[in-house]
Parts: C-alpha cells; structure tokens; sequence
C-alpha cells in the first residue's frame, strides 16, 4: 500500500478514468463469482482495491481490459475458493428463481438462461472464466493472455465447454 501514498495525481486521475470506462468488467467478473448480493458487493470492492495496488504494474503498452480481467479473475477465484465466503452462502441456485406465468418464446428464452446460468455455477473457477470470456466475445489470444494459458488450449477448452453445454442444457 506505499505505493498509494507516492502516486501521483495524474496517476489517481489515470486509474480512476480507466476504472470508470472499463468498470462493467468488475460487475460481471462478481456476478459470475459470487451470487448473494452482498458477496458481490464485497467482491466488486476487493476486486477496485486489488486493482489500485496493482495498478503501479500495468503496463500501459498493453490492454487495458486484459490486465483488469486477469486482476479481476484471481480476486474473484481467489474469493470462490475462500471455504468462509461458500460456506456462508451455500444455497441452491434455483432458491430465488421464480416460475414464470405462461409459455412461449420469451418463456423458454428464460428457462435456457436459467440453464447456463445453473452450468456456469457448476464450473470449476477457470472454465467459469473462459466461459465469462468467451461470452464477451474476447478472442482467444485475449483469453490467453488473460488466464495465462495457450491459445490452443483456449479453443480447446472452448469446444469442450460447447460441448458440454450442449449435452447439458440442449
């Protein structure tokens, strides 16, 4: 935490631009992570926290984005893996899910986003975020980059994450 005492103004002012242009990263990566309202909340703060005092190592040559999601996803795993913070809120993903009244598309639309939602809660922490990845239309290089695995094994994971849902929830 030096470093925050020794940066700069511009600095501050830099981080807080790209923190705001960029901070639907942050409530994503704790929507897809932590489910009670509160975790997220805790989540989307420790992952701004860890953010600034990474911030001193961001490489401004590089994306910006991509080095937010790779602080964000290991906060975020980091925060699934606490055995306090899933034994606290261990609840079943369909507690709060009401049915809906009626049938038709707009009906079964919802019932397939339950589905993946269900899927992607039943992931392990790297597959949650190649799926959060992929689903933000992220190339597989930026995947990579992100996760620190190969480009390769990106679209192999993909396909067998594709796969799955389709076997799944299809």
């Amino acid at each position: 935490m030096e470093h925050a005492t020794t940066m700069t103004t511009d600095a501050r002012q830099q981080f807080g631009e790209l923190l705001e242009r960029h901070r639907k990263i942050v409530f994503k990566v704790a929507n897809t992570y932590a489910r009670h309202p509160d975790d997220r909340a805790d989540l989307a703060q420790e992952i701004a926290a860890q953010l600034w005092r990474a911030f001193h190592g961001y490489d401004p040559s590089r994306s910006f984005s991509t080095w937010m999601y790779r602080v964000a996803l290991n906060v975020a795993i980091s925060f699934m893996r606490s055995d306090s913070q899933r034994q606290q809120h261990a609840v079943p993903l369909d507690e709060d899910l009401h049915d809906i009244a009626g049938a038709g598309p707009e009906h079964e639309a919802d019932q397939q986003i339950r589905a993946l939602n269900r899927f992607i809660r039943q992931l392990d922490p790297l597959n949650r975020a190649l799926l959060l990845l992929y689903l933000e239309e992220r190339s597989a290089r930026e995947i990579g980059d992100i996760l620190g695995i190969s480009e390769s094994n990106v679209t192999t994971k993909i396909g067998r994450l594709k796969q799955r849902i389709r076997n799944d929830i299809a």
